[in-house]
């Protein structure tokens, strides 16, 4: 009997270790970077619908940083959007960002698409050029009533 708890107790601690092993793997293959290494840039926007703090900042599709911060602008009440761009990514002055969707049910990321100024955005400048992102239940509202308000062509008998 005793034999039977030593071996139940081994058996659960082996499973414990390869949980935490999987769990490890994970984290470190997630694409989430855990370290502060990049630079803070900020963008302001009219509207942030669903763009969260940790949602992807990428170039072309690919992840270059990670949205850090959601703040509003109490003098004009437009949203900040604070993202962490990596250090090896130096993005021209002219460079714009946009909030855009990952598919129609999925979430929301910032799309940066880098300009052609020869000058460089410095950590802690603005990106100027924004576009808001778009909400679907807006776009589905203005077609439903676009599609009842129209009278139909009478017909010539």
């Amino acid at each position: 009997m005793a034999n039977r708890g030593i071996a139940e107790v081994l058996t659960g601690a082996a499973v414990l270790v390869v949980a935490a092993g999987f769990l490890g793997f994970a984290v470190a293959h997630s694409g989430r970077s855990t370290t502060g290494a990049g630079y803070e840039l900020t963008a302001k926007f009219d509207h942030i619908d669903g763009l969260t703090v940790g949602a992807d900042v990428r170039i072309a599709g690919v992840k270059v940083g990670s949205v850090a911060d959601l703040q509003i602008d109490l003098a004009t009440f437009l949203a900040v959007v604070t993202m962490k761009i990596g250090d090896g990514i130096q993005l021209p002055k002219d460079t714009s960002a946009e909030i855009v969707s990952e598919s129609l049910l999925g979430g929301k990321f910032l799309s940066v698409t880098p300009g052609g100024d020869t000058a460089v955005l410095k950590p802690g400048e603005k990106i100027t050029i924004t576009q808001s992102s778009v909400s679907l239940e807006q776009l589905l509202g203005k077609f439903i009533f676009s599609v009842t308000s129209i009278k139909p062509a009478s017909v010539p008998k």
